[in-house]
C-alpha cells in the first residue's frame, strides 16, 4: 500500500506536539532515537524528521507528501504547498521589538534603522507595504541580543509569551503576523497518497473537535426541558432520559469549551441542576 510521507520538525517547539497529535489519532510510531525516518506500525504513513526551514522545499518538490509546520515558516519560505488544516498549537506571532528605553511613535521609527531578524522575507514584505527603508541583518539565532551588542536598532522575531524580549530589555511594538501549526500538503502528492491524507485529516479533525468540546449532563425539571434545550449549542439535539424521580429528566449533550461558563450560568438560571462535564476523547461528525 502506498504510504503518506509526512514531514515533522526534527527538533524544536513543534516536534513533541506533532508527535502527540499523530498518537492521539491512533497512529503508533516505530521511531528510535536519532532516526530520520520512522514508519507507522498501524497506518500507511512514514514520518520524515527534517529541519524546520527545509520542509517547505521538500513539500514543493514532492519529497514529502504532507507536513506539520508553522504557518510562519510557510510564509517566510513561500513554496507551493496547500494548508489543509490549522492545528491549534504552537501559536505565536512574528513581531518587531525595540529597546525598552526607545520612545516608539510608529513604524516610521524603523526608517534608516538596522533590524536583525531570522525572517527577512516576512520583514521586507512588511516594510515594503509601509514604504519603510531599513537595513536588514539576517541572523540565524539569538536575534534578541542584537540591540544589546550594537548590531541593530531593533529586531523582528517570533514571539510566544514575550518573556525572552523582556529578559533582553526589549519591548514588542509591531505584530507582523500571527501563526500556529498547520497540516499542509504538497502540490505533487499522488492520488493514492492523497487518499491516505484524507483518512489522516478525518482523524485529526476528530481529535481537534474533542479538544474544543465537553460532554455535559444535567438534571432538568420536565417543564423546563424546552427552555434549557434552547440554550444549548448542540451537534443536533440533546439526549433526554427520564429519572426515577417523577417530573425530572437527565439531559445529555456536547458544549463548546469557549462558551462553557456563559452557557452554564444560563442553564442554572433556567432550572438545571447537578451539572456534570466529562472530557471527550474524539468527536466524529
Amino acid at each position: 500500500m502506498n504510504k503518506l510521507k509526512i514531514a515533522v520538525q526534527k527538533s524544536g517547539r513543534l516536534h513533541d506536539s506533532s508527535i502527540k497529535l499523530l498518537k492521539d489519532c491512533g497512529i503508533t510510531l516505530d521511531n528510535g532515537k536519532d532516526q530520520l525516518k520512522a514508519p507507522a506500525g498501524n497506518f500507511p504513513l512514514e514520518i520524515l524528521f527534517l529541519r524546520n526551514s527545509d520542509i517547505p522545499q521538500y513539500l514543493e518538490d514532492g519529497v514529502a507528501d504532507a507536513a506539520i509546520i508553522g504557518e510562519n515558516v510557510l510564509i517566510e519560505k513561500p513554496k507551493k504547498a496547500e494548508v489543509v488544516q490549522k492545528l491549534g498549537f504552537a501559536r505565536c506571532r512574528v513581531s518587531m521589538a525595540v529597546p525598552k528605553n526607545v520612545d516608539y511613535a510608529g513604524f516610521g521609527y524603523f526608517n534608516g534603522k538596522k533590524i536583525a531578524t531570522s525572517y527577512p522575507f516576512t520583514l521586507q514584505s512588511f516594510l515594503d507595504k509601509r514604504g519603510v527603508q531599513a537595513d536588514i541583518h539576517v541572523i540565524s539565532g539569538s536575534v534578541e541580543i542584537a540591540p544589546n551588542i550594537g548590531l541593530a536598532d531593533g529586531i523582528c522575531d517570533i514571539v510566544s509569551s514575550g518573556s525572552t524580549l523582556f529578559k533582553n530589555g526589549l519591548k514588542e511594538v509591531e505584530t507582523i503576523l500571527t501563526s500556529e501549526a498547520v497540516l499542509a500538503k504538497s502540490p505533487r502528492i499522488t492520488p493514492e497518497a492523497n487518499d491516505v491524507m484524507e483518512r489522516l485529516l478525518f482523524r485529526v479533525r476528530a481529535v481537534l473537535g474533542a479538544k474544543n468540546t465537553k460532554y455535559i449532563l444535567m438534571n432538568v425539571p420536565n417543564e423546563k426541558i424546552e427552555e434549557v434545550s434552547n440554550l444549548l449549542p448542540v451537534l443536533k439535539s440533546p439526549t433526554i432520559m427520564p429519572l426515577k424521580q417523577k417530573g425530572w429528566s437527565s439531559l445529555h449533550t456536547v458544549i463548546k469549551e469557549d462558551t462553557f461558563w456563559e452557557v452554564i450560568d444560563k442553564l442554572k438560571a433556567a432550572g438545571a441542576q447537578g451539572i456534570l462535564t466529562i472530557p471527550i476523547g474524539k468527536v466524529v461528525l
